[in-house]
């Protein structure tokens, strides 16, 4: 029966719908079935891959629909919808160019719409095209029982997402994720600084939705047999499906889409201290780091532009792009100058935000540079994190030049060797941009305009690569620009929406999304003040993450920080050894994620796939593919199960030997961590 409607397929000839399901080869085992119900199917080797649901239909809608926003947060409310689902076949046509075929479905109206499919290499690439004037398109992806949905960017609570709804949109990550919190402060489960609509299925395929617009899934949640994903745009929607065979390598064929951050320095490797509160302050914290003999290359000055009172209290930073050379750092270059010549590398902190009470503003509102509100055409401000303010426009040409040659002064003249690329999830949806373009798209695609900005920089002034950035905002594409990201602005506690729990989930999605480059803050910025237990914690986990980082968080004075008392000092000096010795292993694995975006902090589920056990552990990881890292992550605990797939395992602080594979209760005072390491013992690290 196949031949004969192959032939028909391939006829000039008007075509009659199939009363039975059509299969296509695209190439080298690769096959789409065209179900007679519309649902179609993409198989490699007979094996199914990504899928739509049967007797499910794509869809386009019009959506009246209010939105809100407050603090970098959006609520978006639906008012009402009209759907318009294509659930006739219609006609199939073979492209005998590319190989590709178009699938053409009807509405009951009569209209119609396409869905084009074509191969290139391990990616298969669809396209769905509606008729003109809709608001959104959905597309019903099928819930195979063996399937999951893992990754969706730096998502927070656990690594699968299956029976979770949520949307995907660029914010700040909330303070707290209450449930019975403010939308425009707690934020909820899912809020990020970088969502993404990509998620990796653990039989070894990966789904990217290429779009800027904000995307609304429910994954299985409503209708276990469906995973609806709602696209907020009326425009040609495309997808991609990343073939593998294997998780790692759909993360690999991803790279080859979006782009993979480039490779840190291998001075990246040793501890950065955050240092801070003028040249007095940090003289004195830098003569503790060298008595204490803490490893430490790289000294992070965030106040480098000085110092401004949070809401609430708590130290913050002025939002500008030049030196405070009056209060903190009056001769900031030769004293940064002395720094270096010390062996540390300087890293500041920069941001997009314009403040009117700050030089900037004048001369970016008189040239234009700023977005600006569609009633008035008066600049468009929102209540920021020091009152009102904006956030440049980076549509505008003007703009970039302009932040650009601040900071090239900043490396060249002040002596930065980097900095925190922070922010970028404010931008307003309905602002008039320079370009005339969509902002709502423009607010998901801000990370990457703002982060190859600072990329620019660095590339023209430093080429050999001798520079560090880390950012923590992000959206696909920003890959292509990025370096280093951390997970956010975790509490300084133990809970379990927003606390120091949240941190594996998050480094682990951010991997399994393509960036494997990943830091933390130890011990959290908000909230505190923190405790002793915490802090130690943090930092074992701290040793164990590719880039090992402190920040004084908000609550700096209360803080308990890596200085508080000397069992402290003596606790982080030592893991910081253990991070310094990994260093080696951490660059060689970073080298390999350039090339092919495998992270360093790794879900056993890419080394151990055919292990189901593996699929939903997400409070365990592999550093690399040799150590097994399972942190404590709760108050008062000190014992813990970690899971050891099948392979030989020693205890890196007892040198004990366990085999998987299987659940094992591992005693985890503090200094001990449960690691363990793959076929051979780690003495050298013991030693530490």
């Amino acid at each position: 029966m196949l031949l004969p409607f192959l032939l028909l397929a391939c006829s000039s000839t008007p075509k009659a719908v199939p009363e039975y399901d059509g299969r296509y080869a695209l190439s080298g085992g690769v096959e789409l079935v065209v179900n007679g119900d519309g649902s179609v199917v993409l198989e490699v080797d007979n094996v199914a891959t990504f899928a739509t649901a049967s007797g499910e239909a794509f869809e386009s809608r019009t959506v009246d629909e209010t939105v809100e926003s407050a603090l970098g947060m959006w609520r978006f409310t639906r008012n009402g919808a009209e759907s318009q689902r294509f659930d006739s076949l219609v006609d199939v046509d073979v492209d005998e160019g590319d190989g590709g075929l178009t699938v053409t479905y009807a509405a009951e109206t009569g209209e119609e719409a396409t869905l084009r499919v074509s191969l290139s290499g391990q990616v298969a690439a669809f396209e769905l095209t509606v008729p003109d004037g809709q608001d959104a398109v959905v597309v019903p992806v099928r819930c195979d029982s063996g399937g999951s949905f893992h990754g969706w960017g730096a998502q927070y609570h656990q690594t699968d997402q299956r029976g979770q709804a949520f949307r995907l949109f660029l914010s700040e990550q909330g303070i707290g994720r209450r449930e019975d919190g403010s939308w425009a402060v707690d934020g909820d489960a899912h809020t990020s600084y970088f969502p993404m609509p990509w998620y990796v299925d653990g039989r070894g395929f990966g789904v990217l939705f290429e779009t800027d617009h904000r995307t609304n899934v429910d994954l299985c949640a409503d209708d276990v047999n469906v995973a609806e994903v709602e696209v907020m745009a009326g425009e040609p929607l495309r997808w991609s499906v990343m073939l593998g065979p294997t998780p790692a390598d759909a993360i690999a064929q991803l790279g080859d889409v979006v782009g993979r951050p480039k490779a840190p320095p291998s001075w990246a490797y040793g501890t950065w201290m955050c240092m801070q509160g003028g040249e007095a302050r940090v003289r004195e914290q830098v003569a503790s780091v060298e008595a204490a003999g803490i490893p430490a290359t790289v000294l992070w000055v965030q106040d480098w532009t000085g110092r401004r009172e949070n809401f609430g209290g708590g130290y913050g930073v002025q939002y500008r792009w030049e030196a405070d050379q009056t209060e903190l750092y009056p001769d900031i270059a030769a004293f940064f100058a002395e720094l270096k010549s010390d062996g540390y590398k300087i890293v500041g902190y920069v941001n997009p935000f314009v403040d009117p009470t700050l030089q900037h503003w004048d001369e970016m509102d008189a040239a234009g540079m700023l977005p600006l509100t569609p009633e008035t055409g008066d600049v468009y401000t929102f209540l920021g994190p020091r009152g009102d303010m904006t956030q440049a426009d980076l549509t505008n040409p003007d703009t970039r030049a302009y932040i650009k040659e601040h900071l090239r002064v900043a490396v060249e003249d002040v002596g930065l060797d980097g900095w925190m690329a922070d922010f970028g999830e404010w931008g307003p949806v309905d602002a008039v941009l320079d370009d005339g373009g969509d902002p709502r798209a423009a607010h998901n695609a801000y990370p990457e305009a703002w982060q190859r900005l600072t990329r620019e920089v660095m590339d023209e002034l430093r080429p050999d690569g001798d520079w560090l950035m880390f950012a923590r905002s992000g959206w696909t594409g920003v890959h292509d620009v990025a370096m280093i990201h951390w997970v956010g602005d975790q509490e300084a506690d133990f809970e379990e929406a927003d606390g120091l729990p949240t941190v594996v989930p998050a480094m682990l999605n951010l991997g399994l999304s393509g960036q494997p480059f990943v830091t933390h803050d130890i011990a959290g910025f908000s909230g505190g003040p923190s405790t002793e237990e915490l802090y130690k914690r943090w930092t074992e986990l701290g040793a164990f993450t590719p880039y090992m980082r402190t920040h004084d968080g908000n609550a700096r004075d209360e803080n308990w920080r890596w200085d508080t008392d000397a069992d402290t000092l003596a606790h982080f000096a030592r893991f910081a050894r253990v991070h310094q010795a990994l260093g080696p292993e951490l660059e060689a694995l970073a080298s390999i994620a350039a090339t092919t975006g495998l992270p360093i902090v790794r879900h056993m589920m890419l080394e151990y796939g055919s292990d189901g056990e593996t699929w939903d552990l997400s409070d365990q990881y592999l550093l690399g593919p040799d150590l097994l890292v399972a942190p404590i992550l709760h108050e008062g605990q000190a014992r813990r199960d970690v899971y050891l797939p099948n392979d030989d395992w020693y205890n890196v602080w007892t040198g004990q030997k366990s085999s998987g594979p299987g659940w094992v209760a591992v005693d985890a005072p503090i200094g001990q961590p449960p690691v363990f390491s793959r076929g051979a013992d780690r003495a050298d690290l013991r030693a530490l």
